[in-house]
């Protein structure tokens, strides 16, 4: 596994630890997942869009600079809300030459080759040192199944280079999936552009975070774009036009699961308003599994509540549907009373670092018992003491740390700048959530 010290080093972040019951509402920006899935179709597309609240951090940042660099406007629009202004982009002629920056970014190192293939000239792509070691084959291998010249530096990673003609010809396509859905809708999203169309294929073990992928579906859908999923693992997309967008993006989930988790750590209750009653992001399954934790949970006309009932319990719980929750559970369930099996999530070893071995040194560096298993952790509960929680530039890793702080005391998060990833206003509001209304507070 990677150092776990960050390559931009950072004071080490004391986290908060509370003295007694939180109660606050937490307004958070808009889903990542979503923002960039709409950047590329809006850069599809044939006529302008607009993203209304869009998530303004790295990754969503990188994605736009990404379009921006293959010919897409991208430009600021309208008045600045509470997490910025609205963004307008403007489809222009995809071209080359180009160098596109993907940070850590999995949406942006897999979803941008597709579109790059359309556009005419080479396009290179590089990014963090941790991006490196990211799994990019399938991606890769399909795009040369479709006609399209890939150069690499080293087989199935970054960097690389794809030889844009102008055109893709697309058709009919096998691809192995069971390291990240990420492979499937990095193609759906340029199939409609494909000159026939895309009939995609899984083969392989179980397709990872598949909510995911029907958040691309009906995105897709959304834009007037066909595409028939009925059959399980096959998805059909057909060649056609891409409308434009005019789109309030949906505040993001995965990014409320910290701080709900503090109402569940620290009794007391967190709302985080404007949820969703029906979504697809993976982020919702944080009803199911705080409540399966002791937690009192509600979804309401004002948004989701959860409430800490002073008992916090472990679980034996799949999140292959939503692996990206993984931190947070495994930091609530390094507090538990009871031990915790999580399973399905063999494929966190390929995210922005191997979140398996993360979660499993970090928490037993401050006294923990967790053991790794080939697909999960288990987690058995143990008396935990303060000290330094490394982030490995992960966004989720910082974050699980600061949920554990809220516990421990003397617990500091290495690299806490790195929530910047999806949040980058991740501590302000995680002082003003913890800041004492009436009675006790944090120290």
């Amino acid at each position: 596994m990677s150092n776990p010290v960050s390559d931009e080093a950072t004071a080490h972040w004391p986290a908060p630890t509370v003295d007694g019951p939180v109660s606050a509402t937490v307004s958070l920006p808009g889903s990542k997942s979503l923002t960039n899935r709409y950047l590329v179709l809006a850069a599809l597309a044939d006529e302008p869009s607009r993203l209304r609240a869009p998530l303004r951090s790295r990754d969503t940042l990188l994605m736009a600079q990404a379009m921006r660099g293959l010919g897409t406007g991208v430009e600021d629009a309208g008045a600045t809300g509470a997490f910025g202004a609205d963004w307008m982009v403007t489809p222009g002629e995809l071209r080359g030459p180009a160098m596109i920056d993907v940070g850590l970014a999995g949406t942006v190192m897999r979803f941008v080759p597709p579109v790059a293939a359309l556009a005419t000239g080479d396009i290179a792509f590089d990014g963090d040192p941790h991006a490196r070691v990211r799994p990019m084959g399938p991606i890769i291998s399909a795009l040369r199944g479709l006609g399209v010249t890939v150069v690499e530096s080293d087989e199935g990673r970054l960097p690389f280079v794809v030889r844009g003609s102008g055109s893709v010809r697309g058709g009919t396509l096998e691809i192995d999936a069971s390291a990240s859905s990420q492979f499937v809708s990095a193609l759906l999203l340029a199939g409609a552009r494909f000159e026939e169309g895309l009939t995609l294929r899984h083969v392989g073990g179980p397709v990872p975070s598949e909510p995911h992928i029907t958040m691309t579906v009906e995105a897709l859908r959304d834009v007037g774009v066909v595409v028939d999923d009925s059959e399980p693992d096959v998805w059909r997309v057909e060649p056609g036009r891409v409308g434009g967008l005019d789109v309030m993006v949906e505040p993001d989930l995965s990014n409320a699961a910290p701080f709900l988790a503090a109402a569940v750590v620290a009794g007391g209750e967190i709302t985080v308003p404007a949820w969703p009653q029906y979504t697809t992001q993976a982020g919702d399954h944080l009803r199911d599994l705080f409540d399966s934790m002791g937690a009192d949970v509600s979804l309401h006309r004002d948004g989701l509540t959860v409430r800490g009932t002073g008992e916090l319990y472990g679980l034996d719980a799949d999140l292959s549907a939503a692996g990206e929750l993984t931190p947070t559970v495994a930091a609530l369930a390094a507090l538990a009373e009871t031990p915790s099996h999580l399973r399905g999530i063999a494929h966190l070893r390929g995210h922005e670092t191997d979140r398996l071995k993360a979660l499993a040194t970090e928490i037993n560096r401050l006294g923990g018992d967790v053991t790794e298993t080939e697909d999960g952790l288990i987690i058995r509960p143990a008396r935990l003491h303060g000290g330094v929680f490394h982030s490995y530039a992960d966004h989720r890793m910082a974050t699980a740390g600061a949920v554990i702080g809220l516990k421990v005391p003397g617990v500091s998060v290495e690299n806490i700048g790195t929530t910047a990833k999806t949040l980058p206003e991740f501590t302000q509001l995680w002082e003003r959530m913890l800041t004492p209304q009436d009675g006790p507070g944090r120290r």
